[in-house]
């Protein structure tokens, strides 16, 4: 009978896993979330797994073996409580699936008023206030020259936040 399992994968393998086990013809699942991160300057939307290095599979071990499994390039291992792999509920796998993939923003982002520091460029090392991105690869940040306030538009590679300090 057929039932879900969690399997652990090995590091940075978890879609090696799911398409070999998608060629063994094994149902797999493994919720994902949305992260928005600055990469190569650029902000972008990645898919990132809600629980990195875990996986869910449906399996039937009468026609499947579990030593097939534990045996796919990419997993690790059963998830076990004694000698027995855990089985996991249906109600919750179908709660996770139908779960719309949530949207959250890497911490060391930004936001309004946020003080950084800029790493590169004529005003290296100097700090000012975040105020808004300005296009995909460039934001605006107010720098107090001279007891002014001026905009300026930088590359966002060329900033970082600045460490809240208690």
């Amino acid at each position: 009978m057929e039932s879900w399992y969690l399997l652990y994968c090995k590091r940075g393998q978890l879609t090696r896993a799911q398409e070999h086990l998608h060629r063994q013809e094994v149902p797999c699942f493994s919720p994902m979330y949305q992260m928005e991160k600055i990469i190569r300057g650029k902000k972008v939307l990645i898919d990132e797994p809600l629980f990195p290095n875990y996986l869910f599979i449906e399996l039937d071990p009468e026609r499947v073996h579990t030593t097939t499994i534990s045996a796919t390039r990419g997993v690790s291992h059963f998830i076990r409580f004694g000698k027995l792999p855990v089985q996991i509920p249906f109600s919750l796998i179908k709660s996770l699936m139908l779960q719309p993939k949530p949207l959250l923003t890497d911490p060391t982002l930004p936001k309004c008023g946020d003080k950084v520091i800029i790493t590169e460029g004529i005003f290296e090392g100097l700090e000012a206030i975040y105020a808004e991105p300005d296009g995909e690869t460039r934001s605006i940040l107010l720098l107090s020259l001279i007891n002014q306030k001026v905009e300026h538009r930088i590359d966002n590679n060329q900033f970082e936040k600045r460490p809240v300090q208690d």
